[in-house]
């Protein structure tokens, strides 16, 4: 591409060295692209980015950072009218790699460094706030009420709509606003990092290095410590967040003396935005943009989220949010998205039922999908009035659809289909399958060929199965 023939030229005019290497990073959550450019003495990253003002926030506030003696990365060069960058290269060690591993069980070494890196972080808020010209920032320069209200509709278009989960769109307006209107109350007289987390802290030579703040703006304390302790993947236990809590207060002590009680007054409500916040990325990621290692994460910010709506801490009336929200934790079919904590190389078959409906369930193991299954050829127990408020797994149906010829004959076929792929992912070390049923309703016929599927393979394979039938249980 044109902006990789750019960035050579960019980094070599820089360097006075012809490049050696020239590698691309892993992408992550935005349109940004990242490459590693060495040279015989010399290595930098070339970025290419085609926000403009994103870019300009991005330099304005590395330059701002560094006068105030905060270790972000240099801009080495730049050429802002074709996109692209050449910044510090801090080696690939986040912080998120260093604890990832731990699933929850974080030894003294770790929780040493977790607790530094929130050390650093009043140093962004109060000390980096100073003299920082807030226009300069994209794409708002506070997080005002129309920054609140972006996060909370991203979440109810990308999250809410993809995922199907039903809402009164007036009542939940109303609700939107309230919140937006009680946290904009908030002291928010300070910089807001806005993607404060462990994959954003570098650790390079025993130094914490801080990236990827161009989003930040002029905001409340509460918002980038909920961002850091309510992180879907680092799992951290209710009593390990009040620790960190406690913790980073003091650290903000140092540099401020502020109301505890009127910082905890907004905490728990700015942790529920961040939280909406982050399933809606993962559903544009993931459900819109068909990235599906993003809905890994979905089961994940679930679990956080029980853990500030189940315990009384939101004390506003929302109650078209809450019944939303109540009914997302409620969903078998989120639960279903998580990856499987299975052991060696045994074949996971993940087996769903769904409705027409809604969206074919979409694969996230990166395998391509596996199997879908059309179950609306087959008879109906839906249409007779015995068998409507029932489903597939209850004995009546069950018994009227073993009873249909067209019924075995289609369960014989798909089996068949499935046992031959079973057989040859086993042999080669696979691990994962999926196979879906769907029907017009996803109650009755699909239900049943499912849980069929799922009893045939248990009799025959060792193997790890997954039964999730996406529109019960809601």
């Amino acid at each position: 591409m044109v902006y990789q023939k750019k960035l050579i030229q960019l980094f070599e005019t820089w360097a006075g060295e012809k490049h050696l290497s020239f590698i691309p990073l892993p992408e992550s959550g935005s349109n940004r692209k990242y490459f590693r450019i060495k040279s015989k003495s010399k290595s930098a990253l070339g970025v290419f980015n085609p926000d403009k003002r994103e870019n300009e926030a991005f330099i304005y506030l590395s330059k701002h950072f560094l006068k105030h003696r905060l270790n972000v990365p240099h801009v080495y060069a730049q050429k802002l009218n074709e996109n692209i960058l050449l910044i510090e290269d801090l080696g690939d060690t986040t912080l998120f790699s260093l604890l990832i591993n731990s699933q929850g069980n974080y030894s003294a070494e770790q929780l040493t460094l977790i607790k530094k890196s929130l050390t650093e972080l009043p140093k962004f808020q109060i000390s980096g706030s100073k003299k920082l010209d807030y226009s300069r920032c994209y794409p708002r320069s506070a997080f005002d009420n129309q920054s609140i209200m972006w996060d909370l509709n991203y979440f109810k278009y990308y999250f809410l709509k993809l995922s199907g989960i039903n809402f009164d769109e007036q009542k939940l307006e109303e609700d939107f606003k309230a919140i937006t209107k009680y946290l904009f109350s908030a002291d928010k007289n300070y910089f807001m990092y806005r993607d404060f987390n462990t994959r954003n802290i570098m650790v390079s030579d025993n130094r914490f290095y801080f990236i990827d703040y161009q989003g930040g703006r002029k905001g409340p304390l509460q918002y980038d410590i909920v961002s850091f302790l309510y992180s879907s993947k680092l799992n951290f236990s209710e009593e390990l967040r009040t620790k960190l809590l406690e913790h980073y207060l003091e650290s903000v002590s140092f540099y401020k003396k502020i109301s505890k009680q009127e910082f905890l007054k907004y905490y728990y409500e700015f942790a529920l935005i961040r939280i909406l916040q982050m399933l809606g990325a993962y559903g544009y990621r993931g459900y819109f943009e068909g990235k599906a290692h993003f809905l890994t994460s979905i089961p994940l910010a679930i679990n956080n989220l029980k853990s500030v709506i189940n315990k009384n801490r939101i004390k506003l009336n929302l109650p078209e949010l809450m019944r939303c929200l109540n009914d997302i934790t409620r969903r078998e079919k989120f639960t279903g998205l998580a990856k499987p904590t299975t052991s060696g190389n045994k074949l996971t078959v993940r087996i769903n039922s769904f409705s027409y409906r809604d969206k074919i369930p979409t694969d996230f193991t990166g395998n391509g999908g596996g199997f879908v299954f059309d179950c609306r050829a087959i008879p109906n127990p839906g249409r007779l009035e015995q068998y409507k408020p029932l489903t597939g797994k209850d004995k009546s149906v069950q018994k009227f659809l073993e009873s249909q010829p067209e019924v075995n004959k289609f369960l014989k076929e798909s089996f068949d289909i499935v046992e031959q792929s079973v057989v040859n992912y086993t042999q080669r070390g696979w691990t994962d399958l999926m196979v879906n049923y769907g029907c017009t309703g996803g109650q009755h016929r699909s239900v049943y060929c499912a849980v069929k599927l799922s009893e045939f393979l248990k009799r025959k394979y060792d193997i790890n199965i997954l039964l999730t039938h996406t529109k019960l249980n809601r």
